[in-house]
């Protein structure tokens, strides 16, 4: 996790465990980009199986898809806000979303091993940009528009969220929540062109 912030705004950037969790899991079952916001596939890429047969006595795929797009909402709208990940063997979790709950079952193991590679990847990643002086990419943008404007930036907390995604592009979440792909601080240009606009809104 890492801090910007000024008296009158917190921009908050870490990655989710629970996030790359729950995408692992959509990709690995093939559901393809669905869910609020509808985020593209991760990288690496996983290993696509059926799961056909596993949620076949519990609402099939179509039952799949609607409990995987409720529970990423859920950890999208609570994100920091006491999420965790599933917890073995029964998943009590997932109690009310019985496909999903047999998906985890079924994957938990690559799931998890997979998450925790990304998430040590992610801190690797994160230590070396703050060394490089990265992290001030947010603050810049933010005194870059207080000066357009002639006045402090208005009181707003943004939480950003990091992580392992295919394509180099941020999703905004109003009011607060900015999903962007690790991979979008190093292209200077491509992160203005989807983070400014939200400044520009926020501040």
């Amino acid at each position: 996790m890492h801090v910007n912030r000024a008296p009158s705004w917190r921009v908050e950037a870490g990655s989710s465990l629970e996030m790359c969790f729950a995408l692992y899991l959509r990709d690995c079952a093939g559901l393809g980009v669905i869910g609020q916001p509808a985020v593209c596939p991760v990288k690496p890429a996983v290993h696509c199986v059926s799961p056909r047969q596993v949620v076949h006595d519990v609402g099939g795929m179509t039952a799949l898809r609607v409990e995987w797009e409720a529970w990423w909402y859920e950890l999208v709208a609570h994100y920091g806000n006491g999420t965790a990940l599933p917890t073995p063997p029964d998943f009590p979790e997932l109690t009310s979303m019985p496909a999903l709950q047999r998906l985890t079952h079924a994957h938990y193991g690559t799931a998890l091993t997979w998450t925790q590679e990304r998430d040590a990847a992610w801190r690797q990643r994160s230590l070396k940009r703050m060394h490089d002086g990265g992290q001030r990419c947010f603050g810049d943008l933010v005194r870059e528009r207080e000066l357009e404007l002639g006045r402090p930036a208005r009181h707003f907390s943004l939480s950003v969220i990091e992580l392992p995604l295919s394509e180099t592009r941020a999703w905004y979440v109003e009011p607060d929540r900015l999903i962007l792909s690790e991979d979008l601080y190093d292209d200077e240009a491509t992160f203005r062109s989807y983070v400014q606009p939200v400044v520009e809104i926020i501040a």
